[in-house]
C-alpha cells in the first residue's frame, strides 16, 4: 500500500513539473478561413508565429464586450460577424499583463481584411495637427478641417473615446 501511494505521489509530481503553461502572451486577427464575416484570433508568439498548442478557454475584451473564446490549436473565432468596415479593440490580460491591439477591419463585398493599427499613430496625428496649426497661423483652419475629419472617421467606424484613449495608452505602456 505504502509504494502504491508513494509511486502515486511520485506520477503527480513528475506531471506537475513537466505540465506546460499555455498563456497568449501575442495574437494575430485574421479573416475565419469560412468567409462568415467573421474574425479568427490566432495564438501567436513574440515573432508572429502561430502557436498551434494552444487549446481551452480563454477572456477577451472584443471593443469593450467581455467573450470567452475557445481556442482548437490555437485557432479562436469570434462570434459575431462583422457587417461594415469598423474598428474592433481586442484586449487579453493574463499573468505576464495585458496584451492588446485596435485593428480595423475594412469590408470589401464578402471578404474581410484587417489591418492592424499602432495606437501611438492615434495620438501622433492630432499632435502633429496642432503643431503645424501653430507653427504656421495660415494653416489653422485647414489643421481644424483635418482634425473634425479625422475625429469623424474614427467615430463613424466604431472607434469610440474611451477606446482612443485605452490604445493610446497601451501603446504609450509598451514603447516604455
Amino acid at each position: 500500500m505504502k509504494k502504491l501511494i508513494l509511486f502515486l505521489c511520485l506520477l503527480v509530481t513528475v506531471t506537475a513539473v513537466f505540465g506546460q503553461t499555455s498563456a497568449i502572451n501575442d495574437f494575430l486577427v485574421k479573416e475565419n478561413l469560412l468567409k462568415n464575416n467573421k474574425l479568427a484570433i490566432i495564438a501567436a508568439d513574440s515573432a508572429g508565429t502561430p502557436k498551434e498548442n494552444i487549446n481551452g478557454i480563454y477572456t477577451f475584451s472584443i471593443s469593450g464586450f467581455t467573450q470567452q473564446l475557445k481556442f482548437n490549436d490555437g485557432v479562436a473565432i469570434l462570434q459575431l460577424p462583422i457587417e461594415k468596415s469598423t474598428f474592433v479593440y481586442i484586449k487579453h490580460q493574463n499573468d505576464l499583463g495585458t496584451h492588446s491591439k485596435l485593428v480595423y477591419v475594412y469590408k470589401k463585398n464578402h471578404d474581410l481584411t484587417p489591418y492592424a493599427i499602432n495606437g501611438l499613430w492615434l495620438f501622433l496625428i492630432p499632435i502633429i495637427l496642432v503643431i503645424l496649426a501653430f507653427a504656421f497661423r495660415k494653416l489653422i483652419i485647414f489643421a481644424v478641417i483635418i482634425f473634425l475629419a479625422f475625429v469623424y472617421f474614427n467615430h463613424s467606424s466604431g472607434l469610440n473615446l474611451s477606446t482612443f484613449f485605452e490604445s493610446i495608452f497601451d501603446a504609450l505602456k509598451k514603447l516604455f
